[in-house]
Formats: C-alpha cells, structure tokens, sequence
C-alpha cells in the first residue's frame, strides 16, 4: 500500500482525516499518531491495519 492509498482510505472513512491522522494515539502503533508512524517509516498497510484495529465499529466496506 502507498501512503496516498492510505490517506484516502481514511478520508473515505473519517470526516476529517487530517485531524484523525494528526491527533489520534494508537496503542496499535506504539502510543503515536498515524503522522508520528509515517514519519517514522511504517509500512502504510501496517498503519491501516491499526486504524482498522483501533476502530472495530469500521464497517467491512471501508476495510
């Protein structure tokens, strides 16, 4: 997955992604950001993976 298919899976999903990106902590990542992981390195599809993990309630058409 590239970081651009990551960022509009989220935008499909998330009314603003951006800010979801920028402040939401996940224990899935380490205690960061999807912003701190990216800059960081992470594969994107290993950041989605802990959107997905993170958020249960996704319903499976936006997995």
């Amino acid at each position: 997955m590239r970081i651009t298919e990551l960022k509009s899976r989220m935008a499909d999903y998330f009314a603003d992604s951006d800010t979801y990106a920028r402040d939401i902590v996940h224990s899935e990542l380490g205690g960061r950001t999807v912003n701190e992981a990216l800059t960081a390195g992470d594969e994107p599809g290993d950041i989605w993976r802990a959107v997905i993990a993170h958020n249960p309630e996704m319903p499976l058409k936006f997995r």
